[in-house]
């Protein structure tokens, strides 16, 4: 139990009333055992210091039940969905009046081969098989699975999934992982999405966290029904026009304003104020994950939902929809993650108290990384595993420098920068010190490439050569240098290359869609609807920024959007960049790079010194994106980098002008983020 300051306050005086009366031997004694038993209580971790209770199994006729002493799990058989968590004299922390097959479950959406888009069948996964696969004083755990066969073509995905849940003794909470199995000779498919989620109480849980600065109470499910939410753009969306909280009147309640990336989540969840009780998702390693360190996804929302997102197309779009050929063969194992619960005395501190205990707790599963015990031959221990190390230097032009900060990591073979849009094999990341030396630990054997990119430099960079893990090796790739693309000095930029249009001017948004929880908030950008503040901002032309006096900061809007008219239908917006050149090389041939940090839909067209878009373009980068990072309050979706080649004879010595048109304008939500922007002389 973690101490409240309530209670010390009262330890306090009642020895100081002892001290006025006994003698201070006594005193001191009495102390001690007060201040042993506090260091005990004040740290809920995982394991308990005490002998903890002996872990049970009871097996039932449609149910199994798991214990430890700490908290007792009910699962149903063999369908594998948690139906019941007991918890600190709390019955069940899950939605009762849910059916119980829609409490705790993992889930897909899956689509027939050549779909296109990311939408599906969705599915709750139930299984048909329950085993016991480990039962020893220290461990259970256990198998829900279900096999395919082809009398379930277009029935089921065709997937062979087992559902492993583990109890540890002693351990404050328990874990699931799951391994997918496609099979040689089996129909192709598309996967969509997979996931676990869990629906908790809606009566005990309305406090969420996910970040030091990204918490609050959040309003209840039945705020967004028709009768008390008025839905937006789109359904996830919802202005609460009369919810039973009157504090959350006027605000827009939308899951996706509670999305992170893969590197910044590693644990959320909710508190029980009434109880001082906290649930919550650790995710102890992205190597199963999709898309990278900064694929964003969901995390916890309006439910109170709790989710452990393994794949999903939420700001990458159909580009990061797991395709699988007739035939092909595929294994991978999702997790394992791990669900924690701890208490607290409930006190003004109990959200601080519990969140930062569970920070603590997520920093130990990520040190015990990988696991040593799932009983799965398929999740291989850290002596099955190999390391990489190496040192990555910098060469722009003449300068060399180190690669501080730089991401670098393993993923399955592919073209420069592939790894942003991979999600069948494994990734694994880290990050250079400031001397450019990294370590890739723990790493699956397996062949991959090796993959980096560096805040400041746009590009991509790959090795060579590829590695072949093997148990224990340590592979040491010696100095790597990585040349960014770069034909000419740079004459002029605008923005940061850092993969994000953070640095670029996000307004405040419409008084009438706020979430409160980002006004003045460094994640601005998270608020509602800020893709229409652009025709609000610039009622009587398109954005016009000037090399040398504009500011990107203030000047340069964070999304290039269509422009609704007053007749509710869009037209296209073309942006202007002027610069000035003291001297041109009419034979000569420039080059523009232009960095996207999104592209939803969208065409983007450049054109020098002529905005007539009945004249060829000199650039046609074609239909690009899904991501939909600019509805999803993301300030990224996927990178992109295009380089323009800008012949010297269509410029001119003094002013000239770039005009860049987002041409594709049929809704509201398509558009471009630009990373950054740089015009390279001869």
């Amino acid at each position: 139990m973690i101490v409240s300051r309530q209670r010390n306050k009262s330890i306090a005086k009642i020895l100081s009333n002892v001290f006025n009366k006994v003698s201070p031997f006594f005193f001191l004694f009495f102390f001690s055992l007060i201040f042993a038993e506090n260091q005990e209580s004040y740290n809920p971790a995982a394991k308990m210091s005490s002998p903890p209770t002996k872990l049970r199994l009871h097996i039932q006729n449609h149910h199994v039940v798991l214990e430890n002493g700490i908290l007792k799990v009910t699962i149903s058989k063999p369908g594998g969905i948690v139906t019941s968590i007991e918890y600190n004299n709390i019955d069940n922390l899950l939605e009762v009046s849910n059916d119980e097959s829609n409490r705790g479950y993992w889930d897909l959406v899956w689509s027939p081969p050549g779909s296109t888009g990311t939408t599906g069948t969705f599915q709750v996964i139930h299984a048909t098989h329950f085993k016991v696969v480990v039962k020893t004083d220290e461990q259970i755990e256990l198998s829900f699975s279900r096999t395919w066969d082809t009398s379930l073509q277009g029935k089921l995905a065709p997937l062979n999934i087992d559902k492993r849940f583990v109890m540890l003794r002693g351990a404050s909470g328990f874990y699931t992982y799951a391994i997918y199995e496609h099979l040689e000779g089996w129909p192709g498919f598309n996967l969509d999405e997979t996931r676990t989620v869990f629906k908790l109480s809606k009566d005990k849980f309305k406090y969420m966290a996910m970040a030091d600065n990204r918490q609050r109470y959040m309003p209840l499910p039945d705020d967004r029904l028709p009768d008390r939410g008025q839905p937006l753009e789109y359904p996830e969306a919802v202005l609460l026009v009369n919810p039973i909280e009157p504090e959350f009147l006027g605000e827009v309640d939308d899951k996706y304003q509670y999305s992170g990336e893969n590197k910044d989540v590693k644990v959320h969840g909710w508190i029980c104020m009434e109880h001082g009780v906290g649930f919550w998702q650790i995710t102890p390693s992205n190597e199963f994950r999709t898309g990278g360190p900064g694929k964003q996804d969901l995390t916890s929302h309006v439910g109170p939902i709790t989710l452990a997102m393994f794949v999903s197309a939420h700001y990458g779009g159909e580009d990061v929809v797991l395709k699988f050929g007739e035939g092909e063969s595929w294994k991978k194992v999702f997790g394992p993650v791990f669900f924690y619960l701890n208490s607290g005395a409930q006190d003004d501190d109990i959200t601080l108290s519990l969140w930062e205990d569970a920070k603590r707790q997520a920093s130990e599963q990520v040190e015990s990384w990988p696991y040593s015990f799932p009983a799965s031959e398929d999740f291989p221990k850290s002596e099955e595993r190999g390391n990489v190390t190496g040192r990555l230097l910098i060469r722009d032009s003449d300068d060399c420098m180190m690669g501080n900060g730089a991401y670098i990591g393993l993923a399955p073979p592919g073209e420069v920068g592939s790894w942003q849009r991979e999600g069948k094999g494994y990734q694994f990341w880290t990050r250079a010190d400031e001397t450019g030396n990294f370590t890739i630990g723990n790493i699956r054997a397996g062949n991959y490439d090796l993959y980096a990119w560096m805040p400041g430099f746009i590009g991509d960079y790959k090795y060579q050569d590829s590695i072949s893990i093997f148990p224990g090796c340590n592979i040491d790739t010696g100095e790597l240098v990585y040349e960014p693309p770069r034909d000419g000095p740079t004459l002029w930029e605008i923005g940061i290359p850092d993969r994000s249009a953070g640095e670029f001017y996000i307004p405040d948004p419409n008084p009438k869609f706020v979430n409160k929880l980002y006004v003045d908030h460094p994640d601005r950008f998270r608020q509602y609807g800020l893709w229409e503040r652009y025709a609000e901002l610039y009622p009587d032309g398109d954005l016009i920024y000037t090399v040398g006096e504009s500011n990107y900061a203030s000047d340069w809007f964070f999304a290039q959007v269509n422009r609704k008219t007053v007749k509710n239908t869009y037209k296209a917006t073309t942006w202007q960049i002027k610069f000035k050149l003291d001297a041109v090389e009419p034979s000569g041939t420039y080059k523009l790079r232009l960095a996207l940090a999104s592209a939803a839909q969208a065409e983007l067209q450049v054109r020098v010194n002529n905005p007539d878009r009945n004249i060829p373009a000199i650039f046609y980068s074609g239909l690009i994106g899904k991501d939909n990072a600019i509805g999803r309050h993301g300030i990224h979706g996927l990178y992109w980098l295009f380089s323009v080649e800008i012949l010297g004879s269509s410029l001119v010595k003094g002013n000239n002008t770039i005009y860049l048109t987002q041409a594709d304008a049929t809704g509201p939500l398509q558009g471009i983020m630009y990373d950054y922007i740089r015009f390279e002389g001869i």
